[in-house]
């Protein structure tokens, strides 16, 4: 794993503990119907289909596509109200990323990783990018998909200082910086967004085989 880097990249306006500001859940979508319908695309066309899907930094919906018909999928995220009442999830794990990056996961377990617009709020993502590459297997991707929303007392100052077209720059400097990953490309369905709609951005990457 490279150097990490500066540490300020990643102060917040709230640095209070994470589990106070998620204590109530939040049953509401973070981005509009258009935007999640766009997410479930990118899902559906490279996520594998009946594949162990884990969600991170779950919620009360992971917009995962039926037609996926995962086999299993993990949730894991900080509001255990929230998770209990999304339905794709089989399995809840209530762990908080940004006091322990290591996830309680075991090698090689899953097919395929999602983050849906929560990447911003990560204190320590390079460390938990090379945790996801050892939960998946060799080959499987880990797609990360944000918009410009953004809670922004809890985003990282890297976010906040970043416009939207850097910001799939920074993502792909986590998966670059965490050795774990290859084949890492951005996809931008900005540009099919309605000009009062929410856009949406996907970095992904494959586990490396070796």
């Amino acid at each position: 794993m490279a150097e990490a880097p500066n540490p300020d990249f990643f102060r917040r306006i709230d640095e209070s503990d994470d589990e106070i500001f998620y204590r109530f859940p939040r049953l509401v979508t973070h981005i509009d119907d258009a935007a999640i319908a766009r997410v479930g695309e990118i899902y559906l066309a490279r996520l594998p289909r009946e594949g162990e899907i884990l969600d991170l930094m779950a919620s009360w919906r992971s917009h995962l596509p039926a037609a996926l018909k995962p086999r299993r999928v993990v949730g894991l995220g900080l509001n255990r109200v929230e998770m209990e009442q999304n339905p794709a999830l089989d399995e809840i794990v209530a762990h908080n990323l940004n006091r322990a990056p290591r996830l309680p996961l075991a090698d090689a377990a899953f097919d395929g990783a999602v983050m849906t617009v929560s990447v911003q709020y990560l204190t320590r993502p390079i460390e938990v990018f090379a945790e996801v590459g050892r939960a998946l297997r060799p080959g499987a991707p880990f797609i990360v998909t944000f918009s410009n929303r953004m809670f922004p007392t809890k985003a990282v100052a890297i976010w906040r200082g970043t416009d939207d077209a850097r910001h799939a720059q920074v993502v792909t400097s986590y998966f670059m910086a965490s050795g774990a990953f290859e084949r890492i490309e951005t996809i931008d369905r900005a540009a099919a967004a309605a000009p009062d709609a929410d856009p949406i951005w996907a970095v992904l990457g494959s586990r490396k085989s070796a």
